[in-house]
């Protein structure tokens, strides 16, 4: 459950605050995360209990392509609010960038469900975690090799896990993850 697309926003904020310089003050740091928490965790989990409720989704899994593309373009929608309140304060851009790059990788997603491949959202969302310290290492010229190898190896044991389950095959999982290095890459460049 740590390792869930919707937590991992939030834990990837909080390793922000313990690994990269920053000016950020206390007050600051908790309303960010809390904000982070509300609007990556609790907002999609309202969201998808609605729609079990209407039965548009069977189960919070989400097993079927069908399924996830209501939750998706959602998500698409508020990654990309949240990147774009988040970049507009400049204290916050890097965080800004984090949501704008996730964004992408999830509009990646949504177009690669319309030909029936279903990527992991899990290996996408620790693929822009991977991407985004490899980018604000590079910015800050902070040494992120230890934070980077941890998550790699988390990378590789959640992968093992979501092939074990059946829930995605090998192509999907790589996918997954390439994209979320790949968009946080980009958006790093981009903005």
């Amino acid at each position: 459950m740590l390792l869930h697309p919707i937590v991992l926003p939030t834990i990837g904020v909080i390793l922000y605050f313990l690994m990269i310089p920053h000016s950020i003050e206390s007050e600051q740091r908790f309303f960010i995360i809390g904000f982070v928490f509300t609007t990556t965790y609790l907002v999609p989990l309202a969201v998808l209990m609605l729609l079990k409720g209407l039965k548009l989704i069977q189960s919070f899994k989400m097993h079927t392509i069908k399924e996830r593309k209501i939750p998706l373009f959602l998500m698409i929608l508020l990654f990309t609010v949240l990147g774009n309140i988040l970049l507009r304060t400049a204290i916050f851009r890097d965080f800004g960038m984090l949501f704008y790059g996730t964004s992408f990788g999830l509009i990646i997603i949504y177009l690669f469900s319309i030909f029936n491949i279903k990527m992991s959202l899990h290996l996408l969302s620790m693929g822009s975690m991977v991407g985004f310290f490899i980018m604000m290492g590079m910015e800050y010229m902070t040494p992120l090799a230890p934070i980077l190898l941890i998550l790699i190896l988390f990378s590789g044991l959640l992968a093992s896990s979501r092939l074990h389950l059946k829930a995605h095959t090998t192509k999907e999982v790589y996918l997954g993850f390439f994209f979320g290095i790949m968009t946080q890459t980009a958006v790093y460049y981009l903005l």
